[in-house]
C-alpha cells in the first residue's frame, strides 16, 4: 500500500504544467524580488558608493544577499577585504546551486557561462518547482531574465534616489537592506534545521559585533552551518541506535522482524527517490 501511494505521488509530480503557468509564476518571482533593488541602490549610495560602483555591483555581482553583506559591511566602517571576504562567503552556495541546475537544465555549453549569471537563490527555487525539463528551462530563463533585469533598473533609481535626498541615515533608509535581507531570508527557512543555523548565525554574529572589527561577525557566523549539520549527524546517530536496541529492531530479540521492516522502508525510500544521488530526479531528466 505504501509503494502504490508513492508511485502515485510520482506520477503526479511528474505530470506536465502548461507554459503559461510556468511563466506566470516565474514572473511573480522575477517581479517581487526585483523591485527589491531599489533597496540596494539606496542602501549602497548611503554606505559612500558611487553610482558607477553601486551599479556595477549588481551588473557583475547579482546576488542579493552579498551584495547587501558588502555595502553593510563598509557601511559599517569594515576593512574593504573583509567586507568582500564575507560577500564572497555567502555566494558561494550559488556554486552548488549551479552543480545540480546543471543536471537538470542540460544546457549547451556555449550557454552555461551566461545562463551561470542568472544562478540564484530565486532561478534555482522556480526550476526545482517544475516537473519536467522544459518547464525547468523556461521558469529559470523567464526569472533569471526578469530579475535581472529589474534589479539592475532599481538598483539605478534607488542610487539615483539617494542621491537627491542626501542623508539616507536621516530618513530611516539605512534599515532598509538588512530588512529586505530577512524578508528574502525568512521564507527560505522551512526546516528545524535551517532555523537552528539561522539562530546561531544571528547569535554568532551579534555576539562577536561589539568584540570585533565590522565584517568579521559575519565570517564567524558561516560556523552556524557546519556546527548545526554536526548536532544533527549526532542525534539522528543516537536515533539509529535507539531504535536498533528497541524490541523489534536490528538489535533486540525480534531482530529478523526489525530487518524486514527496515528493508521495506528502504524500498519505499528507493521509490521516492530518497537513496539516489540526486534526490529521484535523474527519472524525470528524460521528460
Amino acid at each position: 500500500m505504501a509503494q502504490q501511494t508513492a508511485l502515485a505521488d510520482l506520477t503526479a509530480d511528474g505530470a506536465d504544467k502548461p507554459d503559461q503557468a510556468v511563466v506566470r509564476d516565474a514572473l511573480g518571482v522575477g517581479v517581487a524580488v526585483g523591485l527589491s533593488g531599489f533597496a540596494f541602490g539606496v542602501t549602497s549610495a548611503g554606505s559612500g558608493l558611487g553610482l558607477l560602483q553601486t551599479c556595477a555591483l549588481s551588473l557583475l555581482v547579482f546576488t542579493g544577499a552579498s551584495q547587501f553583506a558588502l555595502v553593510g559591511a563598509l557601511a559599517a566602517g569594515g576593512n574593504p577585504f573583509t567586507a568582500a571576504a564575507g560577500a564572497f562567503f555567502l555566494g558561494v552556495r550559488n556554486a552548488f546551486y549551479g552543480l545540480r541546475l546543471s543536471q537538470l537544465l542540460a544546457l549547451p555549453r556555449a550557454v552555461r557561462p551566461f545562463a551561470a549569471q542568472w544562478v540564484i537563490d530565486e532561478t534555482t527555487a522556480v526550476t526545482l518547482a517544475q516537473p519536467t525539463r522544459r518547464a525547468r528551462r523556461i521558469g529559470f530563463t523567464v526569472t533569471g531574465l526578469t530579475l535581472y533585469a529589474l534589479w539592475n533598473l532599481t538598483t539605478l533609481l534607488g542610487a539615483l534616489g539617494a542621491k537627491a535626498i542626501g542623508d539616507t541615515r536621516a530618513w530611516g533608509l539605512d534599515a532598509a537592506g538588512p530588512a529586505v535581507f530577512l524578508a528574502l531570508l525568512a521564507p527560505m527557512l522551512r526546516t528545524t534545521t535551517e532555523r537552528a543555523v539561522a539562530g546561531l548565525a544571528v547569535l554568532l554574529g551579534l555576539g562577536l559585533l561589539p568584540v570585533l572589527p565590522a565584517g568579521v561577525p559575519v565570517l564567524v557566523a558561516a560556523l552556524a552551518a557546519p556546527i548545526a549539520l554536526v548536532a544533527e549527524g549526532r542525534r539522528e546517530g543516537r536515533g539509529r541506535q535507539g531504535v536498533r536496541g528497541r524490541p523489534g529492531g536490528t538489535g533486540g530479540p525480534a531482530g529478523s522482524d526489525g530487518v524486514a521492516q527496515v528493508d521495506r522502508i528502504d524500498q519505499v525510500d528507493r521509490i521516492n527517490g530518497v537513496d539516489e544521488p540526486n534526490g529521484g530526479a535523474a527519472a524525470e531528466e528524460d521528460r
